[in-house]
């Protein structure tokens, strides 16, 4: 998803009172986190803090974010309108109350917002493309340098540049550049 589409999205999505999926992809784009760490979180990791400090499931590392200005202040914002009253409370609760939403919930409401908001994305739509949009929008604002597929890379816990590369889907577009590049 590009920036524009991310913003636009978010906040049609508080808007219309989808404060949940608005916190959810908002927190996801601007964290990076796999979804399986992001349904984890509660309200009080986000207060009187700048540092989001967790373990990652998947890779079992403490990972240290840092919580710019726009996510806590969106995270304050929606939070309010939420009338939270209990801050230890999971963020993603499910309806019941008791537990986080699971993924497949997630995957499946996802493809239902994008096509309620009209936006068309390529390949298959999942909860990866919150950690793609952060990339995605990292490449850009650093001219698709090596030194940001590098920062990518550390920030993903990946294990190889080349990870990285086929993740943000960045090694299709070259080879399909050396296509382009063949000329009469």
């Amino acid at each position: 998803m590009d920036w524009d589409q991310f913003r636009s999205l978010i906040g049609k999505l508080e808007r219309d009172g989808e404060f949940k999926f608005c916190l959810l992809i908002t927190i996801g784009v601007f964290t990076g986190l796999r979804i399986s760490d992001l349904l984890q979180l509660r309200f009080s990791q986000f207060v009187n803090t700048e540092i989001l400090t967790i373990q990652e499931q998947k890779t079992k590392k403490t990972r240290r974010i840092k919580i710019n200005a726009d996510l806590k202040e969106i995270v304050e914002r929606v939070k309010g309108k939420m009338e939270i009253t209990n801050p230890d409370q999971f963020i993603f609760v499910n309806k019941y109350g008791t537990k986080p939403i699971d993924k497949s919930y997630v995957n499946v409401k996802l493809k239902e917002i994008l096509k309620q908001y009209d936006i068309v994305l390529e390949g298959n739509v999942s909860s990866h493309i919150f950690r793609k949009t952060l990339g995605n929008r990292v490449l850009r604002l650093n001219n698709y340098s090596n030194e940001a597929v590098i920062l990518l890379m550390e920030l993903f816990s990946h294990s190889s540049p080349a990870i990285t590369k086929k993740y943000l889907g960045i090694r299709e577009r070259e080879i399909h550049d050396v296509y382009d590049s063949i000329r009469l």
